[in-house]
C-alpha cells in the first residue's frame, strides 16, 4: 500500500523524489482503471443520467493539474485550451434533472489520451524545477501539486462507480482490478455498547499530511453512551426489508427519500440485479450471484428507510450515526490512526484486499467490525464547516458548494479509498440521492448533534459581493450591476432582446435585471461560491447574509427577487461556473455580452477578448466595464491589455481594447461609472469604472 508523502523531512531531494513517485503511481493507478473499459465508445455512453459520461472525468483530473498549475503560475500556459475548457468544471454530482448533456461536445478518445500524455510530463518537468523548502505548507507550490494528486484519488473512486454502471460487453477483466470470491451467507448482527466520551476532531492546520479546507481546525464535543450495529448491514440483513416491502412502504421513508423512490422508480439498490425470485450483483466488471455476506451499497435515503424499518422490528428507534458518534466508535474500538499503517491496512481500504466488497466479518476492530473500510458509511450529519474554517484560494470551491444542508457526510472509506480518502481526518459528503461505494451501519442514540456554525455568515467576501450587488446604495451612488443592465439594455436599442450572456456575473444581480427585457440570460463566474449563492436566490428568491458594523459588530441583512420586482424573470436565468479565458463552445449565439469589472483580474484578458466575437450575432453588442486596475496578482504583466509604457508611449486600457476588438467591432461610446464597495459602516471603497460599448459590425 503507497501512502501519501509526509509534509516533513530534512532532506529535500529526497522528499522531491518521493513526491514524483507518489504523483506517477497515482496518475497510472487512475490510467489503469480505465482500462478495464473495452469498448471505447463506452467512454460517450451516460451510465448515469446525473453525470457527465466517463470521457469528462478520464480528462478533467488531467486538467485540473493544468488549470491548478496556471493558476499558481507554476506554469504559463495551458496546453489544450478547447479541452481545458470542456473537461474544467461541472463534475458536482447534479440533482435530478439538471444535467442538459445536449451542451457538450466531447472530444475524441485518442485526443484525450495524446492530452494526458503530455500534462503527465509537465507535472514531471514541474516537480523537477520546482523549488522545494521543508515542511510543506498550505501557502507552498508544493500544495498544488499534492492537491492534484488527492483530487486525482477522488476520482479513482467515483470513476470506478460509474464504470461499474457501463452494460457488461463494454467492459472486461483486469488483473490489477479483481473482486473478492470469499462469499456465503452474512452473520447475523447485533447492536453493542459504545461508551460515552469526549471526541476530538478536526486536522491541526500543520499537520504531517496533505489535507483538504474541510478538514481544519478543531471540533470538540461529549457524546453519551450509544449502541451500535456490530456488523455493516450485510445484503442479506437489507434483503429482509425489501421482502417486507419495505420499498413499497412509505412510511418508512422520507418525504424527500418518497420523492425520490417516486421519480427513480426503485425496488432494490442500484447495483442489485433482479433474476427470477434472486438478485445477482453487478461488480467492476461482473455479474455474480448475491453474496449474502458482503455489505450492501445504498443511497443515504434507502439506509434512512431501513433504519426506520428496523426501528419497527427491534421495536427501539434505531438511526443512522453522526459524524460525531463515528469519531467516538473509532476512538472506543481503537483503530490505528493512518500513520502507523504498515504495509498492510486494517481493513478493506486502499485496494488492499479486492477491488470490491468482502465479507463483512472478515476485518474486526475492538469487538466491531469494519470500523474503516469496505464500504463508507452514511451519517446523519450534512457536512459543515469547524469554527475557523477558511477555503483553500487555489481550490474555493471545493467544499463550501456542499455546505447546503444536502450534503450528507460519509466516513471510513472504501475497498477504493485512497490516499487523504484513508485517512482518519477526511471529511467527504455526498447528496443524500447519490451513489458512492457506500453502505452503513445503524445506532441506538440519544445524542443530539450541535452544528453551530453558518458558512456563508463567515464568508466575508460572499458577504460583500451579496450587498454590492443587492444592498442599498452606498455614498448616494446608485446600484452598480443594476445601472450596468439597464445602460447595456439602453444601448440595445432596436435591436432583439433574445440571448446575453453575462459573464462575470457574481451573485447575479445583473443577470437578473437584464431578464427583464430578455428571452434567456446566462451568467457565468469563475467562483462557484458566488454561482451558488445566485442559484439559491433564484430558487428560493431569498438572500440573507451578515455585513459588519464595527469590529465585532454584524448587520443582518435579506434581499428578496420581489423586493426588486425580479421575482417573475427567474425562470429566464440560468447560472454556469466558468472560466472567462475558457468558456465553453455552447456559450454563443447571443445578442448582448456584458463583461462586468472582470477583464483586469484575467489571466489573459487579449486571449478573453479575441473570443468575444465569434459568441455575439451580427451586430449585437458588447458592454465592457471596468476601473482598469491592473495587478500581477491577477494578470501576468505581459498580458496586461493596458497600463503600461511602450517604447516611451503610454499605453491606456482603452487602446488595449482597441486593437483586440478594433476588427470586428465599433466602439459606440465610452462613459464613467462611478460604484461603491462597503466594507464596514464608516469605511467604503469609491472607484470610477469606464464603461466602453461596442457594436459587432455586419460581415461584408
Amino acid at each position: 500500500m503507497l501512502k501519501p508523502p509526509l509534509l516533513t523531512g530534512i532532506d529535500t531531494e529526497a522528499k522531491r523524489q518521493e513526491i514524483k513517485a507518489y504523483f506517477q503511481f497515482c496518475y497510472r493507478r487512475y490510467e489503469s482503471l480505465f482500462e478495464v473499459i473495452s469498448d471505447d465508445a463506452a467512454y460517450f455512453q451516460k451510465t448515469d443520467p446525473l453525470r457527465h459520461p466517463l470521457i469528462f472525468y478520464y480528462g478533467h483530473t488531467a486538467v485540473f493539474f493544468i488549470n491548478k498549475l496556471k493558476l499558481t503560475k507554476l506554469i504559463d500556459q495551458g496546453i489544450e485550451s478547447h479541452l481545458e475548457s470542456i473537461f474544467a468544471v461541472g463534475v458536482d454530482e447534479m440533482s435530478w434533472d439538471d444535467l442538459d448533456e445536449k451542451h457538450y461536445v466531447w472530444p475524441s478518445l485518442q485526443e484525450t489520451q495524446v492530452y494526458r500524455k503530455s500534462v503527465y510530463k509537465v507535472v514531471n518537468e514541474v516537480i523537477d524545477r520546482l523549488p522545494l523548502t521543508l515542511p510543506v505548507t498550505e501557502d507552498s507550490p508544493w500544495w498544488t501539486i499534492l492537491m492534484g494528486i488527492e483530487h486525482e484519488n477522488i476520482h479513482l473512486e467515483t470513476s470506478a462507480v460509474l464504470i461499474r454502471q457501463l452494460p457488461l460487453q463494454s467492459v472486461s477483466e483486469h488483473p490489477a482490478w479483481q473482486a473478492s470470491e470469499d462469499v456465503g451467507k452474512a452473520p447475523e448482527n447485533d447492536m453493542l455498547v459504545v461508551p460515552g466520551g469526549t471526541v476530538e476532531a478536526g486536522t491541526a492546520v500543520h499537520a504531517p499530511l496533505y489535507g483538504w479546507d474541510n478538514e481544519y481546525r478543531e471540533h470538540s464535543c461529549e457524546v453519551p453512551e450509544f449502541k451500535a450495529s456490530k456488523y455493516l448491514v450485510s445484503n442479506q440483513e437489507f434483503l429482509e426489508f425489501i421482502e417486507d416491502k419495505g420499498y413499497k412502504t412509505s412510511s418508512f421513508w422520507s418525504e424527500e427519500g418518497n420523492a425520490w423512490r417516486t421519480y427513480a422508480n426503485v425496488s432494490s439498490p442500484r447495483f442489485w440485479i433482479a433474476a427470477g425470485e434472486s438478485y445477482r450483483l453487478r461488480t467492476l466488471t461482473r455479474e455474480i450471484p448475491l453474496p449474502l455476506n458482503w455489505p450492501v451499497e445504498v443511497n443515504y435515503l434507502e439506509a434512512e428507510a431501513f433504519c426506520r424499518w428496523k426501528s419497527d422490528k427491534l421495536g427501539i428507534t434505531v438511526t443512522l450515526p453522526t459524524e460525531d458518534e463515528y469519531f467516538r466508535l473509532r476512538d472506543y474500538t481503537g483503530v490505528p490512526p493512518f500513520l502507523s499503517w504498515g504495509e498492510k491496512a486494517p481493513g478493506n481500504i486502499a485496494l488492499a484486499a479486492a477491488a470490491s466488497s468482502v465479507p463483512i466479518d472478515r476485518y474486526g476492530h475492538g469487538g466491531f467490525y469494519d470500523v474503516i473500510g469496505n464500504v463508507w458509511q452514511w451519517t446523519r450529519t450534512p457536512i459543515y464547516p469547524y469554527e475557523g474554517f477558511k477555503v483553500h484560494p487555489v481550490y474555493d470551491d471545493f467544499t463550501v458548494p456542499t455546505f447546503d444542508g444536502r450534503h450528507n457526510l460519509i466516513k471510513g472509506g472504501s475497498w477504493i479509498s485512497c490516499g487523504n480518502l484513508a485517512a482518519e481526518g477526511s471529511r467527504y459528503a455526498f447528496r443524500r440521492h447519490f451513489y458512492q461505494f457506500a453502505g452503513f451501519r445503524y445506532v441506538a442514540s440519544r445524542y443530539e448533534e450541535e452544528i453551530k456554525i453558518s458558512a456563508y455568515r463567515s464568508d466575508a467576501l460572499i458577504a460583500q459581493y451579496c450587498d454590492f450587488g443587492w444592498g442599498e446604495n452606498g455614498l448616494g451612488v446608485p446600484n452598480y450591476p443594476q445601472r450596468c443592465a439597464n445602460l447595456a439594455l439602453e444601448y440595445m436599442g432596436n435591436h432583439p432582446r433574445r440571448r446575453a450572456l453575462d459573464v462575470g456575473c457574481a451573485i447575479g444581480r445583473s443577470s437578473f435585471e437584464l431578464a427583464l427585457e430578455f428571452d434567456e440570460v446566462v451568467g457565468v463566474d469563475f467562483s462557484a461560491r458566488f454561482i451558488q449563492q445566485a442559484q439559491l436566490l433564484k430558487e428560493k428568491g431569498v438572500l440573507r447574509y451578515s455585513i459588519p458594523v464595527e469590529g465585532d459588530l454584524e448587520s443582518h441583512r435579506e434581499v428578496s427577487l420581489a423586493s426588486c420586482g425580479l421575482e417573475d424573470v427567474a425562470h429566464k436565468v440560468s447560472f454556469w461556473q466558468g472560466d472567462a479565458c475558457n468558456l465553453k463552445p455552447v456559450h454563443q449565439g447571443f445578442d448582448l455580452i456584458f463583461v462586468g469589472n472582470l477583464i483586469d483580474r484575467l489571466y489573459d484578458p487579449g486571449k478573453f477578448l479575441d473570443t468575444l466575437a465569434e459568441r455575439l450575432n451580427e451586430e449585437g453588442v458588447l458592454v465592457l466595464t471596468s476601473p482598469y486596475t491592473w495587478m500581477e496578482e491577477y494578470t501576468p504583466k505581459e498580458k496586461w491589455i493596458g497600463g503600461y509604457e511602450k517604447e516611451g508611449k503610454a499605453v491606456a486600457t482603452l487602446d488595449g481594447l482597441l486593437e483586440h476588438l478594433g476588427s470586428d467591432f465599433e466602439l459606440v461610446e465610452t462613459k464613467d461609472l462611478p460604484f461603491v464597495i462597503r466594507e464596514t459602516a464608516r469605511k467604503h471603497q469609491y472607484t470610477i469604472a469606464q464603461m466602453s460599448v461596442w457594436k459587432k459590425k455586419k460581415v461584408r
